[in-house]
């Protein structure tokens, strides 16, 4: 079993500059109720938070995700790596990432082929979006990029 890992701010940036946010619920692009940086849990409509609390929820959604990644996924990983995949399944949901080809691909050791999943996850509610495909290229370019010393 690998040590489990920590998002890093790296990853916390990319997760922020994605979600952006929002005080005030709104309906994302599937009608899921959403605020802050994201949170969904327990969301209605005209509820409002303080920025405080949208940094509670994503510290403690990000966690979830972590935590997520470490459980699901069995090869040592580098920090690039396990922080798009962090960015992901925070977006994706966990049980889709669990029964996804791409983490089949990580966990028998086809990182080219792991990686190669990311843009093929643009879609929300069935239809193509420019953002989600930005950011799953951003999630690509991350998990593909050399850590450095």
């Amino acid at each position: 079993m690998n040590p489990p890992m920590t998002y890093s701010k790296t990853g916390i940036q990319l997760t922020e500059r994605f979600e952006g946010c929002r005080l005030t619920a709104y309906p994302d692009t599937g009608g899921v109720w959403t605020i802050g940086y994201g949170h969904t849990h327990g969301v209605h409509p005209g509820m409002t938070c303080t920025p405080d609390q949208a940094e509670v929820w994503l510290a403690q959604d990000v966690q979830a995700a972590a935590d997520a990644v470490n459980r699901l996924v069995q090869i040592p990983l580098k920090q690039p790596e396990f922080d798009a995949l962090v960015d992901f399944v925070f977006n994706l949901g966990i049980g889709a990432f669990a029964r996804s080809t791409m983490l089949k691909d990580i966990n028998s050791g086809n990182l080219a082929a792991a990686a190669a999943q990311f843009p093929l996850w643009d879609r929300d509610a069935g239809w193509v979006l420019a953002g989600l495909l930005h950011r799953r290229l951003a999630e690509e370019a991350e998990f593909n990029e050399e850590q450095t010393a």
